[in-house]
């Protein structure tokens, strides 16, 4: 797919999903110096054409407030989730990664608070890992990434602050059927896979029956 094609598609989607999670990594950014604009990528142009820029919580706060009015122009009636990624950004220093965060927090829960109720949300899965988890049995070996147990961890939280319980039946079911799929038999022609097989075509065709948007 081209970019253009990349861009139709994701507006596509935008347009009729009913949830959307957007992660904030760091509040650090990039200046060309040239233009005085921000950059995503430097295009292998000399580090000393850039300066290294903090954003102010407010500075953050309205470009997100500006984000999310234009994903709400397209989709009134998505859900929208902020989180900040608890990945901690240690390559620009201890010091001004807890900047970073600090003002990405604040800007969050400031923007989360202007807007009305039951249209923006915030999840804590910073401040899960930097409290609940906050031992470092619970990140990877670069002592940066979370680890598995801690991922699990912040899902269940996750699950439990967003998902119904009629919804997890269903998420249960899907992954029940998955692994199904995944299964490798080591007689595929034998009575029981047979079976098996038959009991997930069943199982499968009774899930999309209620929901048709989902394939297997």
């Amino acid at each position: 797919l081209t970019l253009n094609e990349q861009l139709g598609l994701s507006k596509q989607k935008l347009s009729t999903a009913t949830h959307l999670i957007l992660t904030l990594g760091t509040a650090w950014g990039y200046e060309f110096k040239s233009t005085g604009k921000w950059v995503a990528n430097c295009h292998k142009v000399p580090q000393k054409e850039f300066n290294k820029v903090l954003s102010t919580p407010r500075e953050v706060m309205e470009s997100l407030s500006g984000a999310i009015k234009k994903i709400q122009k397209v989709n009134p009636n998505i859900a929208i989730y902020l989180t900040i990624s608890p990945v901690r950004h240690l390559k620009d220093g201890f010091e001004e990664n807890q900047r970073s965060k600090a003002h990405l927090v604040t800007a969050v829960h400031h923007l989360v608070q202007s807007q009305p109720r039951n249209t923006l949300y915030y999840f804590p899965a910073y401040e899960l890992m930097m409290d609940e988890l906050r031992d470092y049995r619970f990140y990877e070996a670069d002592m940066v990434h979370p680890n598995a147990l801690a991922i699990e961890y912040i899902w269940e939280k996750f699950r439990s602050f967003c998902i119904s319980k009629d919804d997890l039946g269903t998420m249960q079911s899907v992954a029940e059927i998955q692994k199904g799929l995944a299964h490798k038999a080591f007689n595929p022609t034998s009575k029981q896979h047979l079976a098996f097989k038959e009991a997930l075509q069943k199982k499968i065709a009774g899930l999309t029956k209620s929901y048709p948007h989902i394939t297997f």
